[in-house]
Order: structure tokens, then sequence, then C-alpha cells
């Protein structure tokens, strides 16, 4: 049969793939506005279940708390019920701690109008899997993780000096009660003590462990050592972004047609200053007799 000269197929044909590779850049781009949308999600549910396991652990720790001022006030008094005078001071005490305990426990219950955290779990679960679905069907060009690679780098750095400040803080908090504690048990045991239970006995006492511990914390957490390598580490990386804004140092040698040679280099090197944090933070979290010499991670 001879082909009518009113065919209009191959125009239909192009006008159909024109139309189903116009559907197909929307539908992209849907998935890339419900992708960032659910990873704001994510990241909120994230955060608001960290919060509410801080309230679960920091409730538990004051009913304990006042679990054991309630104990410890009913043992002393049925032990030294004959002498009143030997028992009202720690009943006060063992009161006051139970009573602030337990309003800080129900502060730190769940509110009227909370989701229960179960609940929470499951739909931050729920978002997860399907982020984690849609991120499979969506795959981003080299080129594209580069760009966004790069606008992550801004907090990856703040985070380094959250962290850094956080434990130069605490670093700080440590060592003045460290020389504190120090000079007030030396000022204190210079005092008269003929009595076997004094205060300055007691205030001995609590002073040196208080000193301890904080010695013992300070060692073993290693909060100066991680302060800084945090900072330098977030120095390193604020150095390279500005060497690759300004073009100088490793990247003066590209060309302005080279932008995605010089994104390359910049992505390559600043995942070798986290790796090399990372190595840093395994060192300082290895024993004393395991850990290799501070040096060896700069190698």
């Amino acid at each position: 049969m001879p082909r009518s000269l009113d065919d209009d197929a191959p125009r239909r044909m192009s006008n159909a793939d024109s139309q189903l590779s116009a559907d197909m850049q929307q539908a992209a781009v849907n998935d890339r506005a419900t992708l960032r949308n659910l990873r704001h999600i994510v990241k909120n549910m994230e955060r608001g279940v960290a919060r509410r396991r801080r309230r679960a652990r920091w409730r538990f720790l004051m009913l304990l708390i006042a679990g054991g001022s309630f104990l410890t006030g009913a043992t002393w008094t049925a032990l030294a019920w004959g002498s009143p005078g030997a028992f009202v001071r720690v009943d006060i005490v063992c009161g006051g701690l139970l009573l602030l305990s337990g309003t800080a426990a129900l502060r730190a219950g769940t509110g009227r109008g909370d989701v229960p955290l179960a609940e929470l779990e499951d739909g931050l679960d729920t978002n997860r899997d399907s982020l984690r679905s849609l991120s499979a069907r969506h795959h981003p060009t080299v080129q594209e993780r580069r760009s966004l690679y790069r606008e992550d780098v801004a907090g990856f750095i703040e985070q380094h000096r959250i962290d850094s400040r956080k434990y130069r803080r605490v670093h700080n908090i440590l060592q003045n009660l460290i020389m504190v504690g120090s000079a007030s048990t030396t000022t204190v045991a210079a005092l008269e003590t003929r009595n076997q239970f004094t205060w300055q006995n007691i205030t001995i006492v609590a002073i040196g462990f208080t000193v301890t511990l904080a010695a013992a914390f300070t060692g073993y957490y290693k909060f100066r050592e991680r302060s800084y390598f945090l900072l330098q580490t977030a120095d390193a990386i604020e150095e390279e972004i500005n060497a690759f804004t300004l073009g100088v140092g490793p990247y003066g040698n590209f060309g302005p047609d080279e932008d995605q040679e010089a994104l390359k280099l910049f992505t390559q090197r600043v995942e070798s200053h986290r790796n090399e944090q990372r190595r840093r933070q395994q060192q300082l979290d290895q024993p004393a007799e395991q850990a290799p010499p501070t040096g060896a991670a700069s190698t």
C-alpha cells in the first residue's frame, strides 16, 4: 500500500521523543527536590531523636540519684535512730538531693504533647529507608557531586571549630579545677585537725577526690590534643579554600577552562586533610602503650 503524503508519523515520533525527554528532565528535577526535602527532614528528625535520647538519659540519671538519696537517708535513719542529731543532717542533705533530682527528672520527662521516642525512631527509620531508595535512583554526575562537596566544605570547617572550642573549654575547666583544688587541699591540710571527723578532713577528701578525677579525665580523654588537631585541620581546609578561590598555590597552574581539574584536586586535598584528622583521632583513642609517636601521623 503506498504511503500517504499526509502521514506525519516522523513529526509525531519527534514530538513524542521531545515530550518524553521533557518528562524525564522534569522527573529528575522533582527527584532532586524531593531528595533535598527528605534529607532536611531526616536531619531534623535525627536532631530531635538525639535530644530526646539525651533527655531520657538525664531523666534516668536523676532518678538514680533520687533513689540513691532516698535509700541513703532511710538506711542512715534506721541505723542512727537512737540519736536524732546523728541523722538529721544527713536526712536534710538526702532530702535536698531527692527534691532537686526528682524535680529535674520531672522536667526532663515526656511532655503532654510530645511524641513518644519509639514513634520518633520508627519515623526516622522509615524516612531513612525512603531516602536510601531515592538516592539509589538518583545518580548525580561527578561534576555535580564535586560542586556539592565544595559547598559542604564550609560545614566541615565549622564543625571542626565547634568541636575544637568544646574540647578547649573542657580542658580549661578541668585544668582550673586541678589548680584550684590543689591549692585548696594544701590550705585546708595546713589547718588544725584534731578530731577524726571534722570538716577539714571531709574537705580534704572531697577536694582530693575531685582533683584526682579531673586529672584522670584530662589524661585519658586528651582534650587539649583533640582541640589542637581539630583546629589544625580546620585551618588547613580553610587554607585550601582560599588557595582554590584565589587560584594560588597548587591551583595556580590551572587555566580558566580547567575548573574541573582544579575542583578535582581541591576535593582530593580536602579529603586528605580529613583522613589525616581521622588518623589522629584514632591515635588519641589508643592506649598509651599501643599508640604510635605523635609525629607518625604526619608522615
